[in-house]
């Protein structure tokens, strides 16, 4: 498939957010149990108003994949039967939360909302912020089955894709949330490091498996299938014309065996082993400016990590227009 720099964007920026919600939430709520320090507001106000920005430069992103942006409104119709609906709605739900979950901080509006012998005191801020959780993994998932549920794409066809797209955006946004974190507290801090280690190490794992089984995959439609024909020497000569079409552009990556190749090992340098030894160093140094690095030498990773995922799902139209 011809990777769209629009959703890459898209998906790596929000799902960095979504990462960093759910890093603030996790501070919150331990500082509820008394594990942690409590924080002041201002920490979640301006983690949550960083994590609604990268929402929404996600969102801005992907606009540019709309021939007819001013009909974007009709994408949410189809939501009984297509997860591209059901992202469309589940993402500004997600953007309303955690505005919401920002302004009581900021406003420090934060009163308890139940508490008895049977029920632990809760406060109106962690009981959004849980409404939060709920709505970003649902964003997580309905992202994730747009491509798994594509079942002639084999190497999207996989309860892999969500579960990487997933853990690829948590460690992301945990990983943000530690550098975000050195301005506040050296305790949220490690503990953001420490999820950021275990989070980018399961990703590493998961993804690991998703492109050893990709290597393996026997396609279902070949072009003895396509055309009725058993004889195990099938040669295409033409496919028509002698140019380029919509079907070559959109459905092919059209970069070189080298360059595709060089891609993967790009992003699995800079996703997995590079941002776990700077979150290493950072962590054990206190220096900032590593962790801060981390961050952006992991999004550049996923930047490359997302194009492999587009690039590598071989269409089955690809057995007619083949390379020009």
């Amino acid at each position: 498939m011809h990777p769209a720099f629009s959703v890459i964007f898209l998906t790596t920026l929000i799902g960095a957010g979504q990462g960093l919600f759910l890093a603030l939430v996790t501070a919150e709520a331990f500082s509820h149990m008394g594990a942690l320090a409590s924080q002041e507001h201002r920490f979640y106000g301006n983690g949550s108003l960083l994590s609604l920005g990268l929402l929404i430069a996600g969102l801005i992103a992907s606009f540019f994949h709309l021939g007819h942006p001013e009909r974007a409104w009709r994408s949410a119709a189809m939501w009984r039967t297509s997860w591209l609906s059901r992202e469309v709605i589940a993402l500004p739900a997600f953007m309303a939360v955690v505005f919401i979950y920002g302004l009581l901080h900021y406003l420090e509006w934060n009163p308890k909302v139940f508490g008895s012998a049977a029920l632990p005191e809760t406060n109106l801020t962690l009981m959004v912020g849980i409404v939060g959780i709920v709505l970003c993994f649902t964003l997580f998932i309905c992202t994730g089955m747009i491509y798994a549920c594509l079942k002639f794409l084999q190497e999207w066809h996989t309860p892999l894709t969500p579960v990487n797209y997933t853990l690829l955006g948590m460690s992301s946004g945990f990983t943000l949330a530690t550098a975000f974190a050195t301005q506040y507290s050296l305790a949220l801090t490690g503990l953001f490091g420490t999820w950021a280690i275990i989070l980018t190490f399961a990703a590493l794992l998961t993804r690991t498996a998703s492109l050893l089984r990709n290597q393996r995959i026997k396609y279902h439609s070949t072009l003895r299938t396509a055309i009725g024909v058993r004889h195990n020497n099938i040669q295409q000569k033409s496919q028509g014309s002698m140019g380029g079409s919509f079907n070559t552009r959109e459905y092919f990556h059209g970069m070189s065996t080298v360059f595709f190749k060089s891609v993967k090992w790009i992003f699995l340098l800079l996703v997995f082993p590079l941002p776990l030894l700077l979150l290493g160093m950072g962590l054990s140094n206190g220096a900032s400016g590593l962790l801060v690095l981390a961050f952006a030498v992991q999004y550049a990773g996923l930047i490359a990590e997302r194009w492999f995922f587009f690039a590598q799902a071989n269409h089955p139209q690809n057995l007619y227009y083949q390379t020009i």
